[in-house]
């Protein structure tokens, strides 16, 4: 899996440790980018189809051609308990790929949500399932199934790369993609991180301002801040 081609699909994945996926998904999508250098974003226009929309696990790749969502009926047989599918274009669409039949299917197998540079259609139906999607579009536009993409590819979705068994995060701040060798890595990056927030988050309660928690008077007076009365 060097790189993207069409008409294939990749039945062996070698997905993230577990362990570190269950630990990420304590975290919010802006505490990993943060924890991972500010990293592993997905443009901000997909976004999740309803409030509830939030997930956390392991990637099934699929790459759609326009208009035609036969790879994801495909995809459904290589999903596995704790997956989450992440579908990418080979150009630019936001036809409805996707509906609440797919996402039966999706579910029975094991999975945990979708992500799609792509159009999904049936959102009310979405959410009172309770399934979480990320979507670029909602459109009831149909699609049709002519045409050959493939499965656990590598793919690029609104501007990340993303392989099979990456771990993809999502909440309604993003979609943040972690590579699956760096997961137990950014886990712990980002608990620490999150204990540093929770530490300021008290000194904030207490009314102090982050011009002096975070040393920031001295640099604005370097820069030629002036105070007025």
């Amino acid at each position: 899996m060097e790189h993207t081609e069409t008409g294939v699909v990749h039945t062996s994945v070698t997905r993230a440790d577990p362990r570190a996926v269950a630990a990420l998904s304590a975290f919010g999508v802006a505490t990993v980018h943060e924890a991972m250098g500010r990293t592993g974003l997905m443009r901000p226009y997909l976004r999740p189809v309803h409030p509830r929309a939030r997930m956390c696990g392991t990637a099934v790749t699929v790459l759609l051609q326009p208009g035609d969502n036969w790879m994801l009926h495909v995809a459904a047989e290589q999903i596995r308990e704790g997956d989450v599918v992440v579908a990418a274009c080979t150009a630019e669409s936001e036809d409805g790929f996707f509906g609440d039949l797919l996402a039966t299917s999706f579910r029975a197998r094991g999975c945990r949500g979708l992500v799609i540079d792509g159009g999904v259609r049936d959102v009310a139906d979405l959410e009172e399932m309770d399934f979480p999607v990320f979507a670029r579009a909602i459109s009831a536009k149909g699609t049709v199934k002519a045409t050959l993409g493939s499965v656990n590819v590598p793919v690029v979705c609104a501007n990340a790369l993303v392989r099979p068994g990456d771990v993809v995060v999502a909440d309604r701040d993003g979609v943040v993609v972690v590579p699956r060798e760096r997961a137990a890595d950014v886990a712990a990056a980002a608990a620490r991180r999150e204990a540093g927030e929770e530490s300021k988050r008290a000194r904030f309660r207490a009314g102090e301002l982050g011009l002096d928690i975070y040393g920031m008077r001295g640099p604005l007076a370097e820069l030629g801040l002036r105070y007025e009365d």
